[in-house]
């Protein structure tokens, strides 16, 4: 564009923030990192950095979520673009905008630190508070879009190994949604939702209650549910 000059404008970074969400131990966990240098060293955070000049948003959050779980191929997980926070001061260090991104791991590994992080863990959601930057609004962001997703999509199934019971899948609605669901009705409305879940012909698993092993399932071929497996009025939104 004649007349445009690039120094007039103040320079700014760019860096991913990643909001890895999982279920262990009949909870559900996120990936934390805890800060090796300053700002905000020996605070917990979201992981994530800083772009690099020749990738993209979705290519810098695939390469931190790999550093940051181990897992040699990412490329098969969820990860979605969340949203940009661009508050002037939401980094001390100078003008910094994120794009964050809402990643599900089904049975992760343990993680290890990378880059300034001293130390990385799966965290219960519930004790995730405090964390640096504003982290805390993103992971909040997070799970609020993940718990409306699983109303009206299949993401519920990226929770799970390639096979699950039931009862597996119900953990991940009850987890993220904060609440209890009845057990029958949610078998029956699953079974009910044409494409949600497919039988594994003769496969069967034991659970450790009483009574014969459950049924496995794998995910179907919808993508989005018809009709939609909603939240009722009593059970309202995450805690």
């Amino acid at each position: 564009m004649h007349g445009y000059d690039k120094y007039a404008f103040e320079p700014f970074a760019v860096t991913v923030d990643l909001a890895v969400l999982t279920l262990r131990a009949d909870a559900l966990h996120v990936l934390l990192v805890e800060r090796g240098q300053e700002p905000y060293a020996g605070r917990w955070a979201l992981p994530g950095g800083f772009l690099l000049p020749d990738e993209s948003a979705e290519a810098a959050a695939r390469r931190e979520l790999a550093e940051e779980t181990g897992l040699a191929d990412v490329g098969a997980l969820h990860l979605e673009q969340l949203r940009t926070y661009s508050e002037p001061g939401r980094d001390p260090r100078m003008r910094v905008v994120s794009v964050a991104f809402a990643a599900l791991l089904p049975d992760p590994p343990e993680p290890h630190g990378g880059g300034d992080a001293d130390e990385a863990r799966w965290v219960p959601y519930a004790e995730a508070r405090d964390l640096a930057f504003d982290h805390d609004r993103i992971l909040a962001d997070a799970r609020e879009r993940v718990g409306a997703k699983l109303e009206y999509t299949c993401l519920a199934t990226a929770f799970c190994l390639a096979e699950f019971t039931l009862g597996e899948l119900q953990q991940v609605y009850e987890r993220v949604w904060g609440t209890a669901l009845d057990r029958p009705n949610f078998r029956r409305k699953v079974l009910a939702t044409p494409g949600l879940v497919e039988p594994v012909p003769g496969a069967a698993r034991l659970t450790g209650g009483r009574g014969k092993p459950a049924a496995l399932y794998r995910a179907g071929p919808a993508t989005t549910l018809h009709p939609p497996l909603l939240r009722t009025p009593r059970e309202g939104r995450p805690a």
